[in-house]
């Protein structure tokens, strides 16, 4: 493997979010009950999060420096961009433009220390590009084979970049057939730096102890979870780096895949896996 390509605003990269919008993300993450977070309500913070958290990586002083290129592909009731405000309906989006252009900005409230041993709380404005959906099936094949499109147009504009790094959240198994074909198709595609890389992460609805970036499907419990690992990629080396300053060991046959993620292994998940050290 190479991945070794400078990430650059004349050379960027593309991220392409796959999340399931299915029925069934309505339900709470972890089958905690009424009152814990719903999957889709917790994929939309997370994901919110990290296009902030991009945002900021990119923030220059003279602004924001196009290095990615972002999308939210949404599959339910209909496989579609999931961006909304005047983002709506684009694949990907230079980065510059996401951070300009938030649906909504919502008002929330965190905690902080007062500096005299004491917490306040305050409010601040969270910038919201995706809006939580749960609804019709799974279209994972069709979701799959979409972002292959997305992603072969982008190659052939930016033929010698990063290789992009598609991220697939689901709650359960592909309804419109075996998704591992279209996954073997995404990952055949390439740059002169390497093959596209497409991590996955499932969201539990049980109590299980997350399954984190294994390097062999001999711990997994089921053919759903041995599909999914198998549609991963294995972690470049720089990524492998970062899931090690997490405190998470790994080999060169570790793949970028968690099983029964809850809210804490999956931000780590998203954090780990659009993390590319050759950022310029």
């Amino acid at each position: 493997m190479a991945y070794v390509a400078e990430i650059s605003r004349t050379n960027p990269t593309c991220l392409l979010f796959l999340i399931d919008q299915s029925g069934s993300m309505a339900d709470p993450v972890g089958g905690t009950g009424e009152s814990q977070k719903k999957k889709a309500e917790a994929v939309a913070d997370a994901t919110n999060r990290l296009l902030q958290s991009i945002v900021l990586r990119c923030a220059k002083e003279e602004g924001i420096r196009d290095y990615f290129h972002v999308g939210v592909l949404g599959y339910g009731v209909q496989v579609a961009s999931a961006f909304g405000g005047a983002l709506a309906g684009r694949d990907l989006v230079p980065i510059s433009e996401i951070g300009n252009s938030p649906a909504r900005l919502d008002e929330r409230t965190r905690e902080r220390e007062d500096g005299a041993g004491g917490i306040v709380k305050e409010k601040f404005r969270f910038p919201i590009w995706f809006e939580p959906v749960a609804n019709g099936g799974t279209p994972m094949s069709q979701a799959l084979s979409r972002a292959r499109e997305i992603i072969d147009g982008w190659l052939r504009q930016h033929p010698e970049c990063y290789p992009p790094i598609v991220v697939n959240i689901t709650d359960g198994e592909s309804t419109d057939g075996d998704a591992s074909g279209p996954a073997r198709n995404l990952r055949q595609l390439k740059s002169s730096d390497g093959e596209v890389l497409l991590l996955n992460v499932h969201m539990s609805s049980t109590r299980a102890t997350p399954i984190e970036y294994p390097d062999s499907d001999a711990a997994l419990p089921d053919q759903f979870a041995k599909l999914l690992y198998e549609m991963s990629s294995i972690l470049t080396s720089g990524m492998r780096a970062a899931a090690q300053q997490e405190g998470i060991n790994t080999s060169d046959a570790t793949r970028g895949f968690v099983f029964n993620a809850d809210m804490v292994s999956m931000i780590k998940f998203l954090n780990i896996g659009t993390r590319p050290s050759n950022l310029r």
